[in-house]
């Protein structure tokens, strides 16, 4: 299934406590991005990255991609106050029949993951990656607990999550009317009454925002590099 990926990338993640965008700080060498947008550059369905951004940084985003050989970026795109509006910002820019949106900071999507994605969202309204939750998750009021949370039907959402890009301009669109934050895009269907369906995914498929995570991802792309290794030899 073909499909363009709109990456929101203008965020100065506050909570990494970096004094730049997080998406530039680097793992072994290489700045969080290019993970991400490689992942996109060497699938073949994939048609196009339009990656959203803060216009102050056109430059160095310029730069990262003529030297990383990052060929699929198609448009750089100013951001908006807001993630929501800065994901209608990019998906305006869209022309295929399917559209992906992706978190900058994720850069440990799996491919065959993505092609599962789209394929659900060409049989329903849209589809997102999800994990089901591990921990006990409990109702809090003033730090006092008042309530225990049934965990078997609780999903942590991640990204990608597929859409029709017809459903999800009209989504976004009727959410700017009202003026309704969503807390991503998934929601902006499902206040429409649309359905939304799962695919589980993978714990790997962390978001970095923290600088705890940082040991995580370089955790994980120590695993990704003992894999590889483990297949050579094979």
């Amino acid at each position: 299934m073909l499909y363009e990926v709109v990456i929101p990338a203008a965020g100065q993640g506050k909570r990494m406590k970096a004094g730049k965008n997080k998406l530039f700080i680097e793992l072994s060498g290489i700045p969080i991005i290019i993970y991400t947008l490689r992942v996109f550059e060497a699938d073949p369905h994939c048609q196009g990255i339009i990656l959203v951004i803060n216009p102050a940084e056109e430059a160095y985003f310029t730069e990262l991609m003529d030297a990383y050989g990052m060929r699929k970026v198609k448009k750089l795109v100013a951001g908006g106050a807001e993630r929501q509006q800065s994901v209608f910002n990019g998906l305006k820019h869209a022309n295929e029949e399917f559209v992906l949106v992706h978190d900058g900071a994720r850069p440990f999507i799996d491919q065959s993951l993505i092609h599962s994605l789209t394929e659900a969202a060409s049989l329903h309204a849209g589809a997102i990656v999800a994990v089901p939750v591990k921990d006990t998750i409990k109702r809090v009021k003033e730090r006092s607990v008042v309530e225990t949370v049934e965990r078997s039907s609780l999903w942590a959402v991640q990204t990608p999550q597929a859409f029709r890009v017809p459903i999800l301009y009209k989504a976004h669109k009727q959410a700017e009317v009202d003026e309704f934050l969503g807390t991503d895009d998934a929601s902006l269907l499902e206040r429409m009454g649309e359905q939304v369906v799962i695919i589980e995914g993978d714990y790997d498929n962390i978001k970095i925002t923290t600088q705890e995570d940082l040991y995580f991802a370089e955790a994980i792309l120590h695993k990704q590099a003992k894999r590889k290794m483990e297949k050579e030899k094979e």
